[in-house]
């Protein structure tokens, strides 16, 4: 066997390994046990609660997945409204009230969200439109008007130099 058949399958080899490990793993959960609390309705609870807050200095993941302080804090101050007898709903509002509809994953779709909820929708419009007003402004275009014709003198230059590059 050659060098660079058994480095090509050696090379496979460790490709493969990277993909099984990758798709091997797991959701990542940055929840403490110091954080946890005994009672499983509870921890089960907060779990839930958790799942539906992002974290703000993360901002594309939930508290329950973000090892940052805040979202660390953010999840203790959950399960201290739940212990302290709070429905879902109260906790979820209460952490709302502190930190305004972007700590939600899934903000209300009211005024103040309106250019999250729509903006997406706008751009894909604003696209199409201009995309459409390209294509058409290219059919606008005549042919002749799209490369236009040479003069004889550059018609004699452009022949001298092609010629003079094959000659060689």
């Amino acid at each position: 066997m050659t060098y660079k058949l058994r480095y090509a399958r050696f090379t496979g080899l460790r490709m493969l390994i990277a993909l099984l490990a990758l798709f091997c793993t797991g959701p990542v959960q940055a929840v403490t046990p110091d954080e946890m609390l005994n009672d499983k309705a509870l921890e089960a609870r907060a779990r839930e609660i958790s799942q539906h807050l992002r974290c703000v200095v993360c901002q594309n993941q939930s508290i329950d997945d973000s090892s940052a302080p805040l979202a660390r804090d953010l999840r203790i101050l959950v399960r201290d409204r739940l212990t302290l007898g709070d429905s879902d709903a109260q906790a979820l509002d209460y952490i709302v009230a502190r930190y305004g509809n972007f700590v939600l994953l899934r903000p209300p779709f009211q005024f103040d969200t309106l250019l999250l909820w729509l903006g997406p929708f706008a751009f894909i419009l604003l696209a199409g439109l201009a995309l459409v007003r390209v294509i058409r402004r290219q059919d606008a275009l005549p042919a002749g008007e799209a490369s236009p014709e040479l003069s004889p003198e550059e018609c004699r230059r452009l022949e001298a130099l092609t010629n003079e590059g094959t000659s060689v």
